[in-house]
């Protein structure tokens, strides 16, 4: 899984691209997903994002999915849980301070975020807590909610 992460990582403006066209899509069919309930939906699309999100991130199915922002680097990979940056415990050659054998979570963000080409930095971006009642529930739903709003129209 690790070397997965890392490949993800280097690869993130063409994973980035391929999450935008499935959410543009998950988005497109809010109506159908709407209708069809999406409490009855979570279970199976989270087993789905668990699959491939753990496959390809090493993603950790906190529900609240934020690796557009970091990167396509899970920050729940820290041992520490750190969300908004590093413990301030990295090591000189950016390996990480409870696990000197795997490379900082937030130094692989900043790689990836730096080859996503976007305008600003959204590294920058303070992310809540984690909500622990999403974990183990679709991201991908919650973020169509989330962009579709109450008005039921994409935002």
């Amino acid at each position: 899984m690790y070397t997965m992460r890392q490949w993800s990582v280097r690869n993130a403006r063409g994973l980035k691209v391929l999450y935008s066209a499935i959410e543009r899509t998950l988005i497109r069919c809010h109506p159908i997903l709407q209708r069809l309930g999406y409490a009855r939906l979570d279970k199976p699309f989270a087993k789905v994002e668990s699959l491939t999100k753990g496959f390809l991130l090493d993603s950790q199915n906190c529900g609240q999915c934020i690796v557009g922002f970091t990167g396509l680097s899970c920050p729940m990979n820290c041992p520490k849980k750190m969300r908004n940056g590093p413990c301030g415990g990295v090591r000189a050659d950016g390996a990480c301070e409870v696990d000197p054998r795997m490379q900082c979570v937030w130094v692989l963000a900043w790689d990836g975020a730096r080859r996503l080409d976007d305008e600003q930095v959204p590294l920058q971006a303070v992310q809540p807590p984690v909500d622990h009642q999403l974990i183990g529930r679709s991201a991908w739903l919650r973020e169509v909610r989330i962009k579709v709003g109450s008005s039921g129209h994409a935002i």
